[in-house]
């Protein structure tokens, strides 16, 4: 997802993206033996920033890495430098009707309310999240969904991800913290969301106006994944956004 975004901003910043155990290009370890929760990937995220002794940052943060990536800045908060935000939830409003099933799986963790969610990794799940609310679907690669099955096809890979979305359940109580955050450190805040996502609509982007100050804020005509469309307009906001903030 963010081949071209670094691409992009690489002549002026240090980007680093690493994947999550069990997503892209990293391993994926036996669910015997590897805990697949957002809490544990924020433990994993943690040792990475370590292991290249990274002080300072500024994190994107992106459905599920917002997060992994709030549980790092809450609990670092003199070491974020700044926020990028794009469609990455913090708040309830932001939970709308894609949560419903998911939120019956939380409340009754059985494998008949499971099955349902398989198809949001399905072939035709992918390329839906791809181009759902997107302006021009010719301009989204079906690299994108093809290269994702054949990470997600992996055996127990489809276990792993109902895995993550019952571990999900555990972001919603640290709403309150992640909001306390903003408002006590407020960290410089860029907000560049596809406006037309169904899985985390606008609806969850406005109230970061209420706990910080320093936002600079953009809805975009499309989808969830928003830097596959709007990936020059995003990397120009990013640019001017941390000239503006002298963040190097």
């Amino acid at each position: 997802m963010f081949r071209n975004l670094m691409n992009d901003l690489s002549d002026d910043y240090r980007l680093l993206a690493p994947d999550y155990p069990g997503f892209g290009r990293s391993e994926q370890p036996p669910m015997a033996e590897f805990e697949y929760s957002f809490d544990n990937m924020a433990k994993i995220v943690e040792g990475f920033l370590e292991k290249l002794e990274v002080e300072t940052f500024s994190i994107y943060l992106m459905d599920y890495g917002a997060p992994i990536g709030y549980r790092i800045a809450a609990k670092y908060p003199e070491r974020v430098e700044s926020l990028i935000v794009q469609n990455g939830n913090a708040y309830d409003e932001g939970l709308r009707d894609f949560w419903v099933p998911i939120k019956k799986y939380w409340d009754e963790y059985t494998l008949e309310n499971g099955k349902p969610l398989e198809g949001f990794h399905s072939p035709a799940g992918l390329k839906w999240q791809y181009t759902h609310g997107v302006e021009d679907t010719l301009k989204i690669s079906p690299d994108n969904w093809n290269l994702d099955l054949q990470h997600l096809t992996r055996p127990e890979n489809n276990e792993i991800q109902l895995a993550m979305f019952y571990s999900y359940r555990t972001n919603v109580p640290l709403y309150p913290e992640w909001q306390e955050y903003f408002r006590t450190y407020q960290p410089p805040t860029l907000i560049v969301w596809g406006k037309n996502d169904y899985i985390f609509p606008a609806e969850g982007a406005h109230p970061y106006k209420r706990d910080l100050k320093n936002v600079d804020f953009h809805l975009l005509n499309t989808g969830h994944f928003a830097l596959e469309e709007k990936g020059d307009e995003i990397a120009t906001y990013i640019d001017n956004f941390l000239k503006r903030n002298k963040i190097q």
